[in-house]
């Protein structure tokens, strides 16, 4: 990434959080919020924020060397139990945890050591990280482009090399799309690779499996590349060999997803509730009459995570702003028969959505 990441801006978010949600100080040790508040990207470490901005970081001996490199910046602890070692050296009166990311064990193993450093106060906290993260900065914005476009060469390539025939499998066709990413640049897939054709692909989390396409299959692919932490999150559902050789209402319920994924594409603007992105595809869908099919929320975002916040459902309370990350992947799946899934990932701006997918929307 070519754009400068401020890790003290992010924990000086985090830090004017902490009056509101009643600590004097947090401890976070879910390792996507870690590296995103200090740049530490080894699999076990802590960071502590205190209210007046003021952090200290801990993690194991395997990565002294890393972490002096990672987060220079910051007080190092050594410990293998690294959130208790900070939660015992926090002294405060009211101490944070992140409630979604700390076991039951964990958690009494903390109020152990603040029971040892007299008195201090545990308090549950919910989603401060996430909804911090949910606006991406523009390193982020950077890095996210940077990796859809090389999932979006690999589809590519994968189209032009004609893999994507009758006889071959579902499996040759992932093997081939995560061939092509990897020597594309990226560090590996941001999930397990779905190819799901037929009858498979009325199953929305379908894998990929030994069944052999078949003319007039419908075929759906989901896919990601994962580089330097981000993901990248896209789906195209293509005919096997073609419109010719497709059945009329694979067409007709392409037709309907399309229509469905243009119109919340269209929706996703600064200022909009998630539920209106939901709505929006929705309703297309529903008129057609084929909304006992639509059986998933719309959209997810998407960063160090997959899937992360915001998210857009009929239950989603929170609304757009601009800087956030959110796919729109609407889908028709019909039991037996088989399915349509479109998706791009959208970067909410000021004016008009950014798509950062931008493959065709054809058969």
């Amino acid at each position: 990434m070519s754009s400068t990441v401020s890790y003290a801006d992010r924990r000086a978010l985090l830090a004017a959080e902490l009056e509101d949600a009643g600590c004097d100080a947090i401890v976070v040790d879910h390792p996507q919020h870690v590296r995103w508040l200090t740049g530490f990207t080894g699999s076990n470490g802590a960071v502590l924020v205190y209210a007046d901005g003021r952090a200290m970081v801990s993690t194991d001996g395997r990565y002294t060397t890393q972490i002096g490199v990672e987060a220079p910046d910051l007080e190092l602890h050594l410990s293998r139990n690294c959130a208790i070692e900070l939660a015992g050296r926090a002294g405060v009166k009211r101490l944070g945890f992140e409630a979604g990311h700390v076991t039951v064990a964990a958690m009494r193993r903390i109020a152990a050591a603040l029971d040892a450093a007299k008195g201090e106060e545990l308090v549950e906290t919910a989603d401060l990280v996430e909804k911090l993260r949910a606006v991406k900065d523009d390193a982020e914005l950077e890095a996210l482009r940077a990796v859809a476009d090389i999932a979006v060469k690999a589809f590519e390539g994968l189209v032009e090399s004609g893999a994507i025939a009758a006889g071959n499998t579902e499996r040759d066709v992932a093997a081939e799309l995560e061939h092509r990413m990897r020597i594309g640049g990226a560090d590996g897939i941001a999930f397990d690779t779905i190819v799901a054709s037929g009858p498979n692909s009325a199953k929305p989390h379908a894998g990929a499996e030994d069944r052999e396409l078949r003319d007039g299959d419908l075929l759906t692919i989901d896919f990601g590349a994962a580089k330097d932490g981000y993901h990248s999150d896209m789906t195209r559902t293509l005919i096997v060999g073609g419109p010719d050789a497709a059945e009329d209402f694979a067409m007709e319920i392409y037709s309907t997803v399309l229509r469905a994924q243009l119109a919340g594409v269209a929706s996703a603007r600064p200022g909009t509730p998630l539920a209106d992105v939901d709505r929006a595809c929705r309703e297309i869908i529903v008129a057609a009459g084929h909304g006992e099919y639509f059986v998933h929320s719309t959209g997810h975002g998407i960063g160090l995570d997959v899937h992360e916040a915001p998210y857009a459902s009929s239950r989603s309370t929170e609304t757009l702003v601009t800087g956030m990350t959110l796919t729109i992947e609407p889908g028709i799946y019909v039991p037996g028969y088989g399915g349509v899934r479109i998706e791009d990932t959208v970067i909410v701006t000021d004016g008009e959505p950014e798509i950062i997918t931008p493959l065709p929307k054809t058969v």
